[in-house]
């Protein structure tokens, strides 16, 4: 059974360059891809590439949004070559060896940008860690369907690498959209307790560094299930509290 590891193309452009992932995809035993607001319309060019990839060219899903497309994921990886703090920036051997190794807890996205301009800030924020091609400095930038291969070909070789799973099942890891709501009761309670007074900015950066240790020590279902009922019950408190109750 094919491990859930799922790629994400951001408005992909070049209906070529999506022929040639498709085909790179197959040639290392991947399926499972989705496009996010793709701006390429006319497939042709696509199908020509897609040598008996056909299906999975066709095959590809559709998102309206990242945190659509990576919503039941795990673990999320954006490839880009910026440094970010708090994110760990992986090369794509050891992504690959990571995520063959996370895809026992769940779905793993490994998320691509468009071909012109990468990645947002706001994608690269939403990402768990990073990862980059250490190509030359003469030329650092790599085209779209090159960079599908490239890590295409290292989930092939940590996946026939892989040794059994171990006998005692994983836990469960809470999915992207989880650790969304865990962020948004963690705000709610900062700013019903007064922690938070400035949303706008510093409050955003402050929510943004309390919740970082919480994001990068990767929660368990049932420990997202415990801080929320923690941090509902605590903002339930502090409003009765100011209301007098």
């Amino acid at each position: 059974m094919p491990l859930p590891i799922r790629l994400v193309l951001l408005r992909p452009r070049n209906a070529e360059n999506l022929g040639a992932a498709a085909r790179a995809m197959k040639n290392c035993g991947l399926s499972e891809w989705s496009w996010v607001r793709p701006e390429a319309e006319d497939l042709s060019p696509a199908r020509r590439l897609a040598v008996h990839a056909e299906d999975v060219l066709e095959a590809s899903g559709r998102a309206d949004t990242l945190d659509a497309a990576v919503a039941d994921c795990v673990w999320v990886v954006g490839t880009s070559s910026r440094k970010v703090e708090g994110k760990r920036r992986l090369s794509p051997r050891a992504v690959a060896e990571e995520m063959v190794q996370r895809a026992s807890q769940g779905p793993v996205a490994l998320v691509f940008g468009d071909e012109r301009s990468g990645l947002t800030n706001a994608e690269v924020e939403r990402c768990h860690d990073l990862s980059a091609v250490p190509t030359a400095p003469e030329q650092p930038s790599i085209n779209l369907a090159q960079a599908v291969l490239l890590y295409a070909y290292e989930i092939r070789m940590a996946t026939l690498a892989a040794s059994p799973p171990p006998a005692a099942p994983l836990p469960v890891a809470a999915t992207d959209t989880e650790l969304a709501l865990v962020e948004s009761a963690l705000e709610n309670a900062l700013v019903t307790g007064g922690f938070l007074v400035d949303e706008q900015t510093r409050g955003r950066t402050a929510l943004r560094d309390l919740f970082a240790p919480l994001r990068r020590s990767r929660l368990t279902h049932k420990e997202a299930k415990l801080w929320l009922a923690a941090l509902h019950t605590l903002a339930k408190r502090l409003r009765s509290r100011d209301s007098g109750g």
